[in-house]
């Protein structure tokens, strides 16, 4: 097994190829490839890098995904994508086939809603509040991999797409690097990282601060947003002992603190017709001051060890999640929407993950483990409302709740033949929340490398979902009957798991050294389809239930890479419809719940065609001083809107395109205390193109959300 692991494949610098989850998986060879050169770079400590890159093959052998569909991003693809490591995590994930984007920073992968976990070093972080928050940092990562499709066992509770992130750590990615990067609408975005080895102990820690006025998506189609200033505080920290060469434990620590100013929309009617007499000192709905405060802090501490044939990785962690709603302090809410409310949500999580491998024979390797979560939400809010008697009343809600989620699973990763792998396996996934189920899901994938340069493949997974925990209980809804915040639907059912028979199939081929092509298509048949909207003022997701759901679609990826140039390009079609909300239902409208018993209908975030394409070439690219220019597009046919029935519309199509020039310098002072420099010029949205991502219109979607138009950004960073 070991063995295959030094066959090393072409990689894009620009997007790592897609592949289909052989044997030997995508992220592997980005890993192997930087263990190699700092082997070769830093000669003095080569059985320390040797004992590293073994344990981080190992670590990656523990959850394969064979059978499922690969998009690998090496850390030079991430630092050629325009903006870097400044660029946000999702910005970098739109650079996928399949991948939609939507306002808050959400992305869809494969018409799901949100149904995306991400994990640090293989290990799986609990879900947060955080709805436009970045919690997780691109420079953090050395690379990562987006995987879809039918996925194997070891992957539960959230399965449109798994971004699994390998971390830098000090024994790599030794010295430090401190940049500042800005521009346009008051970009100011200054970081640090470093990182190093001392003795068994190696480390690595990133930080940065972000003050812009683009904190989030624009409500009108203008040139700079208004109220829209936002600061974020990030930090991300790696700390690691190798206690012998077949034994590791690692800590993984984060912070994130960010506070958003939310735009307005000039020109909006108040509430009830006698609420500007009502309400005199409200300002007008260009003028309101709403804010919101999300903080995130996570810590995953693990052991990873080797024992004769068998290998395992056992983890704790714990994720604290809270988000914080600030009404206009002159009632500007109240008039507007009839309820003015501090709305606070809270969320704890600590669990444990072990995964173990066991080499049988050469054909058989046998895979089991487990994932537990124990979550504690607490939500509150204290609300202003008018009475039937024009008269304000103050009213205070709130609930905790505790609850839990876990799964285990065993597979087989078998090769009947010596070109093809059965992997086959079950889990059993339950939830004890606001809802208590459970099933047992059995899974499998067949990879068949059928000529040279070929590799097919065919799936099936059942999944099981459990719903966000942080929804609103329905007891709240009495207490303002009556009242300016009564809903016109009084039923609120339970958000239940959601049930899925999923398929997937397709074929990837090598056409001659260094390009690559794929063709993947997908089914989901659903029960209890999980969507999320938002309701109300606060940017707050609340989940609800589709009782069917349909979810088909097809991709279509190539990528070519040869010295300094490197293509790609991704196209995409989708189709996902839901028939039948069945909870939650007091946040719809009485005519739209009625409408959507009877039809099916076009999901919120249903976007037909999605493509993206890039490409960079590199100058002087043999030289200590490379210049590499790049360039990204974007389109998308458009989410959906209201039209005479919900979701019946579409929002009109768009193109966007960014690129970038960075010119960097070897040993540019002479000093031995500072190596390479690099300048950078970044354009987002270089035609200056108008879109909209949202309307205002549609099942659960709250303001209008627009684009942003072109920004101009520079940035000088030093390594040393």
């Amino acid at each position: 097994m070991l063995a295959a692991m030094t066959v090393l494949t072409p990689v894009s610098p620009l997007v790592a190829q897609t592949t289909t989850g052989t044997d030997v998986p995508t992220t592997d060879t980005t890993t192997t490839q930087v263990a190699d050169t700092e082997v070769t770079r830093r000669s003095s400590a080569p059985d320390a890098m040797t004992v590293t890159a073994r344990l981080d093959r190992a670590r990656i052998q523990l959850q394969p995904s064979t059978g499922a569909t690969v998009h690998a991003f090496s850390r030079k693809a991430l630092e050629t994508i325009p903006g870097g490591d400044n660029a946000g995590l999702n910005s970098v994930l739109l650079q996928a086939p399949g991948v939609a984007q939507d306002s808050y920073g959400q992305i869809h992968v494969r018409g799901d809603h949100n149904e995306v976990q991400f994990r640090l070093d293989g290990v799986q972080l609990p879900e947060g509040l955080n709805v436009f928050g970045q919690t997780l940092m691109t420079r953090f990562a050395d690379n990562l991999s987006l995987s879809t499709g039918a996925l194997p066992v070891q992957y539960g509770f959230l399965q449109a797409a798994v971004v699994d992130i390998t971390t830098k750590n000090g024994a790599t990615n030794k010295g430090g690097n401190v940049s500042i990067y800005g521009g346009a609408r008051d970009y100011f975005f200054p970081s640090a990282q470093y990182g190093g080895q001392h003795g068994r102990w190696d480390y690595f820690f990133t930080a940065d601060y972000v003050h812009d006025r683009v904190g989030i998506e624009n409500t009108t189609p203008s040139f700079n947003a208004p109220h829209d200033l936002s600061n974020q505080y990030h930090f991300l920290g790696h700390l690691r002992y190798t206690v012998d060469e077949n034994t590791r434990i690692s800590l993984i620590a984060g912070v994130s603190n960010a506070e958003y100013q939310l735009p307005n929309i000039g020109g909006q009617p108040m509430f009830g017709d006698d609420y500007s007499s009502l309400l005199p000192q409200a300002p007008g709905s260009g003028n309101l001051n709403e804010r919101q405060k999300e903080i995130t802090d996570f810590g995953i501490l693990s052991l990873q060890k080797e024992i004769g044939a068998f290998s395992l990785q056992t983890s704790v962690f714990s994720r604290y999640s809270s988000l914080g709603y600030s009404p206009d302090p002159n009632m500007g809410d109240l008039a507007y929407m009839g309820i003015s409310q501090h709305a606070e949500r809270s969320v704890m999580s600590t669990g444990t993950q072990s995964d173990v491998t066991w080499r049988v024979r050469p054909d058989h390797t046998i895979r089991f483990g487990f994932q537990v979560f124990a979550e504690r939400n607490i939500t509150k809010a204290d609300a202003t409302v008018f009475n039937d008697a024009d008269q304000q009343v103050s009213i205070h809600t709130g609930n905790g709740r505790t609850g839990d989620i876990y799964g285990l699973y065993v597979q087989d990763e078998w090769r009947p033949l010596h070109n093809v792998t059965v992997n086959y396996g079950l889990r059993f996934d339950g939830v004890g929340e606001y809802t208590n189920e459970h099933q047992l899901s059995p899974r499998i994938n067949v990879v068949w490398r059928a000529w040279k340069g070929a590799s097919l493949h065919a799936g099936y997974s059942r999944y099981f979902t459990p719903p966000p925990f942080e929804v609103v209980g329905g007891s709240d809804l009495q207490q303002f009957a009556s009242t300016s915040a009564a809903t016109d639907v009084s039923r609120s059912d339970t958000v239940k798991a959601e049930r899925d028979h999923y398929f997937d199939a397709g074929i990837e081929q090598i056409i001659l050294p260094g390009w690559r092509v794929s063709f993947d298509a997908y089914y989901k048949l659903a029960h209890n389809l999980i969507d999320e909207g938002q309701f109300g003022a606060p940017i707050i997701l609340s989940g609800f239930n589709y009782r069917r759901g349909q979810v088909n679609g097809y991709e279509f990826s190539t990528s070519y890479d040869h010295g300094p140039l490197s293509l790609y390009g991704n196209f995409a079609w989708s189709r996902a419809i839901g028939k039948d909300i069945t909870s939650a239902q007091f946040n719809f409208d009485s005519d739209d719940l009625k409408y959507i018993s009877q039809h099916w209908i076009h999901l919120d975030h249903d976007q037909r065609w999605t493509a993206s394409a890039g490409g960079s070439y590199t100058f002087f690219y043999r030289s200590g001083h490379p210049t590499r220019i790049s360039a990204t597009m974007v389109y998308g046919s458009g989410l959906r809107q209201d039209s005479d029935v919900p979701n019946g519309g579409v929002i009109p199509r768009y193109a966007t395109f960014n690129m970038s020039l960075v010119q960097s310098f070897r040993d540019l002072f002479h000093s031995r205390f500072l190596r390479t420099t690099q300048l950078r010029l970044d354009v987002t949205n270089l035609f200056d193109h108008p879109y909209m991502l949202r309307s205002g219109t549609g099942v659960g979607v709250g303001a209008p959300q627009y684009g942003l138009r072109r920004t101009i950004l520079t940035g000088i960073s030093q390594s040393f």
